[in-house]
């Protein structure tokens, strides 16, 4: 059952102690998943698997905390976003099914995005992560060319949008330096991308910044303010930055919370029912349903009528490559605090070097200094 933001805490204000505890501990099971997953990607396992591998690491993690009633009622806790494993020109929300024919495997040199969320009591931490299958990069022998580019890109928007995340700032200051980073580096932020203001439930809260500003695709300027949580989401690409759907089965939905319709189709019906009761709120993969290919003849229905809201796998041109970081950050007193993600190992080596603008915002703290409390002198004591 999801319960309201009027009950408990306020929503996503962590200013509340107990709501930033709830933010961390979820997003420690979220690092632990990309750690595992990161581990296990090796040539010829099954996507599949790794996705499966994901959702348990959370799910069991979940069922070992917050098992108590606090204040008679049972805090709900699980997968906030399935967990999608992207390869290569596939830039996200693959999440294959049991019962699809195929079931690729990765191969060594491929470069996988693992996407993972987790939530505790409606609080949200997401994460994604790139990484290259079998990376024997060392100092003296590190990634160049594109691959080399795209990922420096990636990684170092990741920087600068954290450190750009002040109170006061806003989402046009972050768009416009994440594109100077893609020009820099010759690669093209993907179109279509977002980053969120989460709140407690709300995954893709109407706070958002744009990763590329398009003729027909623009938001409003809004400014950051204090004790707001964000889930920033970074993607580039090698090729043109206009991913489009294929093949690919869309297998990961939302239910749309302000839509309703009475369903013909039993199959329908019985869908409808249960994502109103196991995932009344967050997105989720049709494998996780009781019925998976019951699922599949229910799901085109309710999208038919706007009950769900799709999250379909996107591709870029075959031989593009793609680098995608997701990452979960506190507006904290003490600055923007960034809560999962992973560090980049990679050794990377570019021929493109930053200009004195992106320098000097590499060069700005995401901490603030503590001042020094005065110290009384001899007249001040006299004087009070």
């Amino acid at each position: 059952m999801l319960v309201t933001e009027t009950e408990g805490e306020d929503a996503g204000d962590i200013s509340n102690s107990d709501v930033c505890t709830k933010y961390r501990e979820a997003a420690k099971i979220v690092n632990l998943a990309l750690e595992g997953l990161v581990s296990q990607a090796k040539p010829g396992v099954k996507v599949i698997d790794l996705c499966k591998f994901g959702d348990n690491v959370i799910t069991q993690k979940c069922s070992s905390i917050y098992q108590k009633k606090i204040k008679g009622r049972i805090i709900e806790k699980g997968v906030a976003f399935p967990t999608c494993a992207s390869v290569n020109e596939c830039v996200c929300h693959n999440c294959p099914l049991e019962s699809d024919e195929h079931h690729s495997t990765l191969a060594s040199g491929d470069m996988v995005k693992f996407d993972v969320g987790c939530y505790i009591d409606g609080y949200i931490a997401v994460a994604a992560h790139t990484l290259i299958v079998g990376d024997c990069s060392t100092p003296d022998k590190p990634i160049t060319g594109p691959q080399a580019d795209v990922l420096q890109a990636a990684h170092l928007a990741s920087d600068i949008a954290l450190k750009l995340l002040q109170p006061g700032n806003t989402n046009s200051q972050v768009t416009h330096a994440i594109s100077k980073v893609a020009d820099t580096f010759c690669v093209r932020p993907i179109v279509g991308v977002l980053s969120h203001q989460m709140k407690r439930f709300v995954i893709d809260g109407n706070k958002v910044i744009l990763l590329r500003e398009e003729v027909d695709q623009k938001v409003e300027n809004q400014s950051f303010e204090l004790n707001e949580v964000y889930s920033v989401d970074i993607a580039m690409s090698t090729g043109e930055g206009k991913p489009r759907e294929n093949q690919a089965r869309t297998t990961v939905f939302k239910r749309a919370v302000d839509k309703n319709y009475r369903l013909k189709m039993r199959a329908s019906r019985y869908l409808f029912n249960e994502v109103n009761s196991k995932f009344p709120a967050l997105p989720f993969s049709l494998r996780s349903l009781d019925d998976e290919r019951q699922a599949r003849m229910g799901v085109v229905e309710c999208l038919k009528h706007e009950l769900l809201h799709s999250y379909p796998v996107l591709h870029e041109r075959a031989g593009d490559l793609v680098a995608h970081f997701r990452f979960t950050v506190l507006l904290l007193p003490s600055g923007p605090t960034r809560i999962t993600g992973l560090p980049f190992t990679s050794n990377l080596s570019s021929d493109k070097t930053i200009d004195s603008e992106l320098a000097a915002l590499m060069a700005l703290s995401t901490k603030k200094k503590k001042r020094k409390k005065k110290t009384k002198t001899s007249q001040d004591e006299i004087d009070h």
